[in-house]
């Protein structure tokens, strides 16, 4: 068994230990991945929208220069088919088609000079255009 960092796996995931099977369901190839820092911004979102029911849903949707486009939004309705997985507090829920095309997808969020808002890192990606928001 090996340490992970948090903020990757759902409570069920660890053992009271604080380890994870290398075997476990949730294996980071099938899992779409948030980030601390983008939990933390995504928590601090839905704050401000003053509904803690409010959940993260990431989708897929045909569009965009490369064919695909990622899509964020708030959602309180979760269908019983979604993907829902818990990060820091925060809930993120995918549709089964989304799911398809996000598997091992990290969401991060950067608040530099260089860069700042939302990315999505794909390994699923064969190629993306310069804006980071559509891929095929």
């Amino acid at each position: 068994m090996s340490r992970l960092p948090s903020g990757i796996l759902t409570r069920n995931d660890i053992t009271s230990e604080g380890f994870v099977s290398m075997f476990s369901v949730t294996d980071a190839k099938t899992t779409f991945l948030v980030t601390d820092k983008a939990a933390a911004k995504v928590k601090e979102l839905i704050e401000a929208e003053g509904n803690p029911e409010l959940a993260l849903r990431v989708a897929v949707r045909p569009g965009g220069c490369s064919g695909l486009s990622y899509e964020m939004f708030f959602a309180a309705d979760i269908a019983d088919d979604d993907q829902r997985t818990e990060y820091a507090g925060v809930t993120v829920v995918i549709d089964p088609a989304s799911g398809q095309h996000l598997g091992g997808a990290q969401l991060d969020y950067k608040d530099g000079l260089n860069e700042s808002g939302f990315s999505i890192n794909n390994p699923n990606a064969q190629r993306s255009c310069g804006c980071g928001q559509s891929f095929s």
